[in-house]
């Protein structure tokens, strides 16, 4: 097994939204959860069609981070996200 599936075996692993919050707080550094926080909240808001400049301005993030949030949807990822 190459290391991103070792990566996607030990985050499957976890069975319960706590132990899932456990490894992410001891997997990530304290910027790195709080991006992804973020991540998901623009992606939430790109589903619910807000313009890429009000999310940049609410998130406190730049335009290029939601563009790229929002190019990655038009790939078909975040399906089971919703708004």
């Amino acid at each position: 097994m190459n290391k991103v599936g070792e990566l996607v075996e030990a985050f499957l692993k976890n069975k319960t939204s706590a132990e899932m919050l456990d490894f992410l707080k001891g997997i990530l550094t304290p910027n790195e959860f709080d991006e992804i926080v973020t991540r998901l909240q623009i992606v939430k808001l790109l589903k619910k069609g807000l313009p890429h400049q009000e999310i940049a301005r609410r998130l406190k993030v730049g335009v290029a981070t939601v563009t790229r949030g929002s190019r990655e949807l038009r790939l078909g990822r975040f399906s089971r996200v919703r708004p």
